[in-house]
């Protein structure tokens, strides 16, 4: 009787429902991150994995991001990563040798971006190691450009980001990196001292290690990146250890701003000063240190406007017992951490937080977290640590009033239980709802449907840039849908080592029409779009009309051909 009550009081919380895909999708490579035993940091923060449609069919296409071993990496023979092209009908076919995309190095994370504004994406993938560009030829072939256009480098990599800083119409590149890792430093006498709860030995770091300073890099056009990272100010106030990377305007001054989740340290929100430069103001602004004044060990990160006030907040997952985090904006480079109130401190404090992400699932107007977890020591299941190495992801569902439940009961794919990483989200069947792909570390992912049943509309906008920023990253969008708001941002960043789907996803719950669109692009024009019907996909190419498409059509395709 009590349960009747509680599905009667709270009817959306009886069904978010996710299956897993993974085998009937195709998906088969297992992931290798380091040996099992987790003997060095370097082995321990797993892969990511990207949705991106490289061969600009109108679906999500998948690339999975493998890592290596020690052997395989002197060796440079690891498994490599994958390219997956989307076919249609759920299914998923292995493209990677024709594509040419399987560097067998020791891969952590992924973007995806149009660096030369061809209409193509290009994609970087990043490493324990020199980074690797891949450029989008077209005809469902890459060729890796790392060298010539200035990015390789010997660094350990994490998550990464392409955006346009300096407003000038082409992508340019932040990338997290983490340690300054030297294996002979680490050997197995040090260990002894590197203990964990109940005094069980684990790996050593990231603190008494050196922290490796952050990059930016500005495009220059013609495939060649500049690093700017010292005159931008951002490499003297990073040499943290960055994990998670998200860009968005927090302050609508027009400019892309930056943060970043960083392990055990203070996070960072470098303020885009609009003429180059950035600075940090985390403290100013509430985002280093949680509401407690405390530093937390910060891996995934996202933004969104979970609360439809027109500003985006900030979602970070952390280390275990100390629960995720969620920042509201409260205007003026100000945020307050309102994690307690929002109910998401006591669900997350047993659990170790990676890829994470604010979408509406199941389209009601709201956006809702997802939450992918795993802890980093197998060797806590020896001891009582009220939190095991295998952990399920977590799903919490939006109330409305700042206040997020955590749904138990949102589907099988739900009760798995695995080492998880990244996460990347999109709609990869086309039906007008967010699914989520998994990286599980040293384990097979988990592709995640979102087969959530209910008569909701929705809206998918994808913008493309008349001549430059072909992606429109960074394009702000309102739409007004029965008297309500909801703000998005064109941006593939955030997670954790992750690319997502770039089309922005509006839920719209029982309304038929959108009333109004409006599109800010990123050189400050503006585009408003009127009476659109739900359930389509709205394809804005910048000062054109509007095309209204059936789901699942190819946007890049006219009615008189490409």
């Amino acid at each position: 009787m009590i349960f009747l009550l509680l599905l009667f009081a709270f009817p959306a919380l009886a069904q978010v429902q996710f299956t897993d895909q993974t085998a009937a999708a195709g998906i088969t490579l297992k992931n290798t991150f380091g040996g099992l035993e987790k003997n060095y940091i370097v082995e321990a923060h797993g892969s990511g994995a990207g949705f991106f449609d490289y061969d600009n069919d109108g679906d999500l296409d998948l690339y999975v991001v493998n890592g290596a071993t020690f052997e395989t990496y002197r060796q440079k023979s690891g498994p490599g990563d994958a390219l997956y092209r989307n076919e249609g009908e759920g299914k998923f076919a292995d493209v990677t040798t024709a594509a040419g995309v399987g560097d067998p190095g020791w891969g952590t994370g992924c973007a995806a971006g149009d660096i030369d504004n061809d209409g193509d994406a290009d994609l970087l993938v990043t490493n324990y190691g020199s980074n690797t560009l891949y450029r989008n030829g077209g005809e469902g072939k890459f060729g890796e450009i790392t060298a010539e256009a200035g990015l390789a480098s010997d660094h350990f990599s994490t998550s990464a980001a392409f955006f346009d800083y300096d407003n000038d119409g082409d992508l340019d590149l932040y990338v997290a990196n983490y340690v300054t890792f030297d294996r002979a430093k680490v050997d197995a006498a040090s260990r002894r001292d590197c203990v964990y709860m109940g005094g069980v030995q684990v790996y050593c770091g990231p603190k008494g290690m050196p922290g490796a300073a952050d990059m930016l890099y500005r495009n220059e056009g013609e495939g060649y990146f500049a690093d700017v990272s010292k005159p931008s100010g951002i490499a003297g106030a990073s040499e943290y250890y960055g994990l998670g990377v998200v860009t968005e305007d927090f302050d609508q001054d027009g400019h892309m701003d930056v943060y970043v989740a960083d392990d055990e340290t203070p996070s960072l929100l470098f303020h885009n000063n609009g003429d180059g430069t950035f600075t940090d103001i985390a403290i100013l602004a509430g985002v280093a240190y949680n509401g407690e004044g405390d530093e937390q060990a910060g891996m995934g990160i996202d933004a969104g406007d979970f609360d439809n006030d027109g500003d985006m907040d900030i979602q970070k997952t952390n280390f275990f017992r100390e629960g995720d985090t969620l920042y509201r904006n409260d205007g003026n480079n100000s945020f307050s951490d309102i994690t307690v109130q929002a109910g998401l401190s006591a669900p997350t404090l047993n659990f170790l937080g990676w890829g994470t992400k604010f979408a509406d699932f199941d389209n009601d107007g709201d956006l809702d977290i997802f939450v992918a977890n795993g802890h980093v020591y197998p060797q806590v299941d020896q001891v009582l640590t009220g939190s095991p190495y295998r952990q399920r992801n977590q799903f919490f569902l939006n109330q409305g009033n700042s206040r997020f439940a955590e749904l138990l009961q949102a589907g099988p794919g739900m009760k798995i239980e695995k080492v998880s990483r990244g996460a990347c989200f999109g709609d990869y069947d086309n039906d007008g709802d967010t699914d989520v792909f998994v990286n599980n570390m040293n384990d097979t992912p988990t592709l995640l449907r979102n087969d959530t049943p209910g008569a909701n509309h929705r809206l998918t906008v994808q913008v493309i840039g008349a001549k430059v920023n072909r992606d429109g990253v960074g394009t702000r969008l309102q739409l007004v849908a029965g008297g309500k708001s909801q703000w998005r941002t064109i941006n593939s960043s955030g997670s954790y080592l992750a690319i997502n789907d770039l089309r922005a996803h509006f839920g719209l719950g029982n309304q038929t029409r959108v009333d109004r669109l409006e599109l800010t692009w990123p050189d400050g024009s503006t585009q408003t779009l009127r009476d659109l019907p739900a359930d389509k996909l709205v394809v804005v190419r910048q000062g054109d009309p509007p095309r209204v498409l059936e789901m699942g059509a190819n946007p890049h395709v006219s009615a008189s051909g490409p």
